[in-house]
């Protein structure tokens, strides 16, 4: 399977380390499969002025050994795990953690959810709208050490990035 990091430098030794803690799926190493959803990603590095790569990956599918798990909604089993992972409170360990990211659409209504101000009922009904976006999350090093593969990297620059989003559309 292709994944994509966008990063503001590139990445051909993953680790599991450099991440930030209390992330949707825990401290781990993130990618996506949607090639776009990396490219959106990489222009908050562009808006901040600093150089944007995207970086390709192949993980391949002998897992078998591995503990994982993949959310295909956002549903209430999604909500817990990731309100647990952003409290550094999930007490279920995984190898590799795959589904919808909180992204702008979505934090909103987990940040209503998380404070008190609305109801785990409403915040379903609010998310159950929303198409979720993809991220997997290794957060085990022998994953990456032995199953993903970098392949290379690509600079985007903003003409480059306007270019190839309107190839998408």
């Amino acid at each position: 399977m292709i994944l994509y990091h966008a990063s503001n430098c590139i990445v051909d030794n993953p680790d599991v380390l450099h991440s930030r803690n209390f992330l949707d799926f825990g401290k781990g190493f993130y990618m996506t499969s949607l090639e776009e959803q990396a490219r959106k990603y990489a222009l908050r590095f562009l808006l901040n002025e600093d150089k944007a790569y995207l970086n390709y990956y192949d993980l391949d599918d002998d897992l078998n050994f591995f503990r994982i798990k993949e959310f295909s909604s956002y549903d209430e089993e999604w909500l817990d795990f990731v309100a647990l992972c952003r409290v550094g409170k999930q007490s279920e360990h995984y190898d590799i953690v795959s589904g919808g990211i909180a992204d702008d659409k979505v934090f909103n209504t987990i940040d209503l959810y998380f404070s008190g101000n609305i109801s785990k009922d409403e915040a379903l009904r609010r998310l159950v709208f929303i198409h979720p976006n993809h991220q997997i999350c290794i957060l085990n090093q022998e994953v990456i050490n032995r199953h993903l593969r970098f392949i290379k990297a690509e600079e985007i620059n903003y003409n480059i990035w306007k270019l190839t989003r309107q190839s998408f559309r």
